[in-house]
């Protein structure tokens, strides 16, 4: 035996299936397309075939779209922040902790502080972002502003701190690390 003797195994190559070569073959008149219609014209070509799966343009929704990375803040404006602090429901800090319950937020969300309103007391708030209005309007009550860094989610699970730590430790950037070339 050597390689001249190789054949592929009976049945594993067919002749390609001649279309419209006569009746007598079984694929003539229509050549398999069926009768009229546009399938059966030449040029026709179906859009996208994905193979039997539903195709991309049938899976995405009709309207919008919405980025996997999609960030969802729950905001909140200083007459909100100013009524809670009438109600007594907050003190003179505001915690992510304190936003979420009081806004009835996920811990999944970042919360953004809105410069509608007007403060009169000296808070401290702790937000992931604040408008520039607003911060100006916390700074002149004699208030601070404390930037977070990630959510509440993103914080428990942070081992080595606490909670409200983690959430004010900024997050690790990631380094691309690019191969060295040997060559001068």
């Amino acid at each position: 035996m050597d390689l001249s003797s190789l054949r592929p195994a009976k049945g594993a190559v067919k002749n390609k299936k001649r279309v419209g070569r006569g009746q007598g073959s079984g694929n003539g008149t229509t050549a398999g397309k069926g009768n009229k219609g546009q399938q059966a014209r030449s040029g026709y070509k179906r859009p996208i075939m994905e193979g039997g799966q539903i195709p991309v343009y049938r899976r995405l929704p009709k309207f919008g779209f919405t980025p996997v990375q999609r960030k969802s803040f729950a905001t909140v404006n200083l007459s909100q922040i100013a009524q809670w602090i009438e109600d007594g429901a907050v003190e003179k800090e505001i915690t992510l902790l304190d936003l979420k319950s009081l806004l009835h937020a996920s811990n999944a969300d970042y919360f953004k502080v809105l410069g509608n309103g007007e403060l009169t007391s000296a808070v401290t708030i702790t937000a992931h972002a604040f408008s520039k209005s607003a911060e100006e309007k916390i700074t002149a009550a004699g208030g601070q502003i404390v930037k977070a860094f990630r959510t509440l989610e993103e914080a428990s699970k942070v081992r080595e701190h606490s909670l409200e730590d983690a959430a004010l430790k900024p997050k690790a950037k990631l380094v691309k690390r690019v191969k060295k070339s040997s060559k001068p």
